[in-house]
């Protein structure tokens, strides 16, 4: 277990919301287990176990840790022993789940995160003698209006994810192997300020139609249009997310005149992005303009995606959400064209919702870029 880098105040204002919005949805309490509900909150990092770490807030409740006794100094070095939240630690042997149902006494309606296991889930809820209920609703309306410290975080890790980006071509070629390019992209994404590397995407010719390939030894030809995809998360904990589309050598004209018709549908949907309008008129605007051009077929996905200390969290920016966007809300628009067995194409920039419009937090360019 790690800690996010946030002060010990910013932690103790998101409890109190959550509680405050727990109150508000008719929930008695939450139990917050490992992941990203739980590193926002509190500032612990780390991944759920067979021995059960939680948090428990709630109206009226004293946010409390229950946490296993050998994670304990960890979890003190965090946030919760700056706030000097109370902490019920447990050994094996004990019974974690009890202690949880203990602090919850009472309760007739308990959310959990979505990220808690069933291994703990069934246990509480069989204690408690409540069906549990997802507390997804309440703690994602904090987490998706990022403040102004998280938004400075998003630009810091814009500019790290744009500096890999600007060097893809010194490693980009024929004769190399995606995997060959991956590895030196992935050790970029250390050197220019990531402290981890959540994903590196390169997807060369037929590759770059699969929206999620990965990396494989194909070895890149002349003419491949080529998907990179990247992003990594910098000190703080908060993400990078970024796709440009390369081309080795000459494109096709065929391919260049879609990959066009593609930056202006992503430009439509940043043109788009406004306090007020629905996830789902943005997700059109880069549509409306993929269709006009007959292209419609091709885009398989969303358009974009919530971000911050998860790379993927609401809100997102897809057909059928009429979730109305508001000021601090930071999401990815990334139009995407795919023609199976011939080639991909992707855009992908982060944006910050703004009092008249958004910000975009990348800035390498858009167009094709040869190499």
């Amino acid at each position: 277990m790690t800690t996010t880098s946030f002060p010990a105040s910013v932690h103790a204002s998101r409890l109190d919301r959550a509680s405050a919005l727990a109150a508000e949805a008719g929930l008695d309490g939450i139990v917050v287990g490992p992941g990203p509900d739980l590193q926002y909150l509190v500032g612990v990092e780390g991944d759920t176990i067979e021995r059960l770490t939680a948090l428990v807030l709630g109206p009226g409740i004293a946010p409390t840790v229950v946490v296993p006794r050998m994670e304990l100094a960890k979890v003190r070095s965090t946030a919760v022993g700056d706030l000097g939240l109370a902490i019920s630690d447990w050994v094996d042997g004990d019974d974690p789940h009890g202690l949880v149902a203990g602090i919850l006494t009472g309760a007739s309606r308990v959310g959990v995160s979505d990220a808690l296991p069933a291994l703990h889930v069934i246990p509480l809820a069989d204690l408690l003698g409540v069906s549990l209920e997802l507390a997804t609703p309440v703690l994602r309306e904090g987490r998706m209006i990022k403040d102004a410290d998280e938004i400075a975080e998003l630009r810091r890790a814009g500019r790290a994810i744009d500096a890999v980006h600007r060097r893809v071509p010194e490693w980009l070629r024929a004769g190399r192997t995606e995997r060959e390019v991956a590895a030196d992209i992935a050790a970029s994404i250390v050197d220019e300020g990531h402290r981890t590397v959540e994903f590196v995407i390169v997807g060369s010719g037929p590759n770059g139609a699969d929206p999620h390939h990965e990396v494989s030894d194909r070895v890149i030809v002349d003419g491949d249009v080529v998907v990179v995809d990247i992003g990594g998360a910098v000190p703080s904990g908060y993400n990078s997310d970024s796709t440009r589309t390369y081309v080795v050598g000459t494109p096709d004209s065929v391919a260049a005149e879609r990959i066009a018709v593609l930056v202006r549908a992503q430009q439509a949907a940043v043109d788009a992005v406004r306090p007020g309008v629905t996830a789902e008129q943005v997700d059109a605007a880069a549509r409306g303009v993929l269709a006009e051009a007959g292209l419609a077929e091709a885009f398989l996905h969303r358009t974009g995606h919530g971000i911050g200390v998860s790379v993927h969290e609401e809100p997102y920016i897809a057909p059928g959400n009429d979730l109305v966007l508001r000021e601090g809300m930071a999401f990815s628009i990334e139009p995407g064209i795919y023609f199976a067995k011939e080639w991909g194409a992707r855009i992908e920039d982060i944006v910050v919702v703004t009092a008249d419009g958004c910000e975009r937090l990348n800035e390498t360019p858009h167009a094709l870029t040869a190499v």
